[in-house]
C-alpha cells in the first residue's frame, strides 16, 4: 500500500511542479517573425530579447489559461488529500481518502487535457497558418508530460487502498 501511495505522490508532486511550471512560463510556441526569433506563452509574448503581456482578450487564450490553473488547484487538492491518507484519523466517513485523491487527480488530468487541446486546435489551424516557421515548445510539451504524471498519480491513488 504504501509504495503504491510513495509512487502515486511522487507523480502528483512532479505533475503539479510540472504544471505550475508550463502555466507561468512563456515558451508554448516558437516562431520567427520579420527574421528575428520570438516565443509565446499563456500570459506573454517575447520578441528578440524584449516581452511584452498579452493585453487582448482571446477566447482560447482565456480558456487554456483557466483549465491549466484548474488542472493545478485539482492536483494540489489531491496532493492534499493523498497526504491526508497516510493519517489514521477518520475526517473522510463517506469517501476514502485515496478514492477522492484519485478523483482529483483525475480531474486535474482532464482540465489539463481540455487546456492543450483548445491550445492545439487553435494553434495549429490559425496561429500556424500565420507564421510559417513554427514550433511548439518545452512549456507546452511540459504541460504533456504533467498530463501523463498526474493521470499516473490517479491510477496509483487508486491501488492504495491496499
Amino acid at each position: 500500500m504504501y509504495s503504491f501511495m510513495g509512487g502515486g505522490l511522487f507523480c502528483a508532486w512532479v505533475g503539479t511542479i510540472l504544471l505550475v511550471v508550463a502555466t507561468a512560463t512563456d515558451h508554448w510556441m516558437q516562431y520567427r517573425l520579420s527574421g528575428s526569433f520570438a516565443h509565446q506563452g499563456l500570459w506573454r509574448y517575447c520578441l528578440g530579447n524584449k516581452c511584452f503581456l498579452q493585453t487582448e482578450s482571446i477566447a482560447y487564450w482565456n480558456a487554456t489559461r483557466a483549465f491549466m490553473i484548474l488542472s493545478a488547484l485539482c492536483a494540489t487538492s489531491g496532493i492534499i488529500m493523498g497526504v491526508l491518507a497516510f493519517a489514521q484519523q477518520s475526517t473522510f466517513t463517506r469517501l476514502s481518502r485515496p478514492f477522492s485523491a484519485g478523483i482529483m487527480f483525475f480531474a486535474s488530468t482532464l482540465f489539463v487535457l481540455l487546456a492543450l487541446a483548445i491550445y492545439t486546435g487553435v494553434t495549429v489551424s490559425f496561429l500556424g497558418r500565420r507564421f510559417g516557421d513554427w514550433r511548439f515548445s518545452w512549456s507546452y510539451i511540459l504541460g504533456w508530460v504533467a498530463l501523463l504524471m498526474t493521470f499516473f498519480a490517479g491510477t496509483e491513488a487508486e491501488g492504495w487502498e491496499g
